[in-house]
Formats: C-alpha cells, structure tokens, sequence
C-alpha cells in the first residue's frame, strides 16, 4: 500500500480513506517520511487520536500545528497564534474570548444567525443554480465571524478568500501566494485596529483590543494573530461541512429521505453524523516534548506527531458500519472538533450556523443536481470542495 498523506493528490476527492484503513489496521502510528523535512508519525486509531489531542504536556502544539515547520520570515517577531500554545499560556488567551463561544452565548446569536440562513437563500433561490460553496455553504461563516469582529459583513466574504487561499498547498499556487494572503490579512486587521482604537464598538474587535493578559493590553501582532486565527477557523468546519453534508446526502438518496421526513426531530443527530463524515480539519501536528511511546512506537522527544480525524472518525473500533452514512447512528463519538484543551473554541456556533443554513437549504430547494464535477480544495490540510456548481427547484 503507498502511503501519502502530504500530497494534496491523496486528498483530490476528499479523505483517503482507503489509505487510512490500511494504516488503522497495520501500523496505527506510522513514520511518514517528509521531503524537505525530518518526517512524522501518522497518528490514525480514534484512541491514540484522543490520547494525543488531551496530553499537552508530552505532546506540545508548539512551534506549529502544521507538518511544515515555520520559516524564520513567518515568526511574528516572537509571538505565536492561540493554537501554537500550550496551558497555562494557552489557557490565559483562551478566557480573552471563551465567553463569546460558549453554548448560551451562541444560543443568543441563534435567531440573528436563522435570518442570515434566509438572506443567503434568499440571494439564489429565484435562479435555479449557484455554486454551493462560494453562494450559500461560504456565506454563512464568513457573514458570522463578521457581525462578531464588527466589520461589513462583505468584508468577512472577501476574507474568506484570503483563507481558501492560506489552505491551499503552496505547490497548488503561484510562489509566494500563501504568505501574501497573510500579509494581506495583516494589512486588514491594521485598518480595523485604527478604527476600533478611534471607534469602540460592542463587538469582540474592540473587546479584544481593551482585555489584558497578565496585567497588560494585547499589543498590535498579538491582536493580527488573534483576528487571523478567528477569520481563518471560523469558517473552516461550517463551510465545508455544508458543502460536502450536501454532497453527500445527494450521493445517499435513503438518508436524505430519511432526514427529510422529520427535518426538525432528525437534524441534530444528521448533523454529528455528517461532521463525522465529512471530518472538515484533516489534521493536527503536536510535537512531542519527552520520550513516549504509542501503539508500541517508542516516540522520541522532538518527533512531529500528526493526528488525522478523518481517520479517527471512520475507525471501526468505536464506529459501527464506521464506511457507512447512518444519520441515526446513535452513539457517535465523532472528534470532528478535535478533543482536550484545543477542542474547537467555536463549535457551538458552528453547529448552530450548520443546522440553519442546512435547514433553511433542505426546506426551500429541492432536486439537486451537480452542473458540474466537484472542484475539492488542493489541500493536506482541510478537506472539502472548492466549488461545487449546483442546479435545484424552489421546494414547493
């Protein structure tokens, strides 16, 4: 079996999951080879994928939680990103904007985040076409992490072509294309700290800019890191979960009958199932900080340690019939959102955006039909479509 899990070739349908069931089954932390770099353990069972995600101390989100290591150009004079953090750094940044996230707080942004559902059918449905991914499955984060941060909700649409743009594998762009995106987030982020220093708003922009950690105010990086981070995930799980939700009840007839016969009753556990499926994030590197070992793998200190949940979350130790969509499934441990203190911060309101937008889509258009193949995004890193050209009928 050839094993690649660098090449965005392996990921040109989505998850290679013919690939991940052999490593599950033969050697469930496997040394990956990396050209240009030292290499990685493959990290593929549900269990080890959950032990590593939790053990922050042997197991360190520092310097980086991509395979690559980071270029000396790309050290943000000393500072880091939240997700390049461990506790108690990382727990002090986290409590800057948990409030914002938690599960009441997310409920109380549930009404805002249906009628943003409705302006973004609203937009396509007379047309009979759109591409799903740029029109509806785009919009719906993009417009959120926007009303959040106060900025024009156009605006949050041409950041998330910053961050399409910061995913994709740099050998899928022109050269240098991934770290001009940044630059050119940076460069918004710097307006909005001007206006939002001159102008505070009740919106987490300007919260962000008056909080203290450790007795001081967050200086002018740590706030561009923070905003790069909130721009880049907020729209990761919900974007593409949408897309290749809808991609795949289109290419499973039964269970879309099967969830439009209750939408209402039915959508929560749809939506945990197709968070299992989908597996938005493919993976997530830790290195370790001490010897260790793993499935029987002595880990040495310094080793990258990679976990895929895609993997994780197809693994038949803790999924049963895990290569089948049961939007039913009753017991579903899925780790789409990643587990232990690094669980994503924004989950609740992602499931409320996915259980909007999905119910406001399912209830108004009718007869999919793709108007063209699926274009998946060139990555190693997220997994789901690019663009998905979409015919359908107003529902009745």
């Amino acid at each position: 079996m050839k094993i690649d899990l660098l090449s965005p070739a392996s990921f040109a349908s989505g998850q290679p999951h013919v690939q991940f069931d052999w490593l599950r089954t033969n050697a469930p932390v496997q040394w990956h080879d990396e050209p240009g770099g030292k290499g990685f353990w493959a990290v593929t069972r549900h269990a080890d994928v959950w032990a590593v995600d939790r053990d922050f101390e042997t197991y360190s989100s520092e310097p980086t939680i991509m395979i690559t290591d980071p270029s000396s150009e790309m050290g943000f004079g000393g500072h880091k990103m939240m997700l390049m953090m461990d506790p108690p750094e990382h727990t002090a940044f986290r409590k800057l904007i948990r409030s914002e996230f938690t599960e009441p707080a997310a409920r109380l942004r549930q009404g805002r985040i249906q009628q943003l559902a409705r302006q973004i059918v609203d937009a396509v449905i007379d047309r009979g076409e759109c591409d799903f991914v740029d029109q509806i499955a785009g919009e719906m984060p993009s417009f959120v992490i926007a009303e959040l941060m106060g900025l024009p909700l156009e605006d949050g649409r041409e950041l998330y072509k910053l961050t399409e743009i910061i995913h994709t594998a740099p050998e899928a762009l022109p050269p240098g294309a991934g770290g001009q995106a940044v630059m050119k987030m940076f460069e918004y982020g710097s307006r909005v700290i001007a206006e939002k220093r001159a102008r505070p708003g009740d919106d987490l922009a300007s919260r962000l800019l008056a909080c203290e950690v450790d007795g001081r105010k967050l200086d002018d990086m740590e706030f561009l890191l923070f905003f790069l981070l909130l721009v880049d995930a907020g729209g990761d799980t919900t974007r593409n979960l949408l897309s290749g939700g809808l991609l795949a009840l289109m290419e499973n007839p039964d269970q879309y009958a099967w969830l439009m016969a209750d939408l209402d009753a039915r959508l929560p556990s749809a939506r945990e199932e197709l968070l299992r499926w989908t597996s938005p994030v493919i993976y997530m590197r830790r290195t370790a900080t001490r010897a260790a070992i793993l499935a029987g793998q002595a880990i040495r200190a310094g080793d990258k340690v990679v976990m895929y949940f895609g993997s994780a979350n197809r693994d038949p130790a803790v999924f049963d019939r895990p290569d089948v969509l049961d939007l039913s499934r009753p017991e579903n441990p899925q780790i789409a959102f990643g587990t232990g203190p690094h669980g994503c911060l924004g989950q609740h309101i992602a499931r409320i955006e996915i259980d909007a937008m999905l119910h406001e889509v399912l209830t108004r258009m009718t007869d999919f039909r793709l108007a063209a193949p699926v274009e998946w995004l060139a990555s190693n890193f997220i997994s789901g479509p690019k663009a998905m050209p979409l015919r359908f009928r107003s529902a009745p």
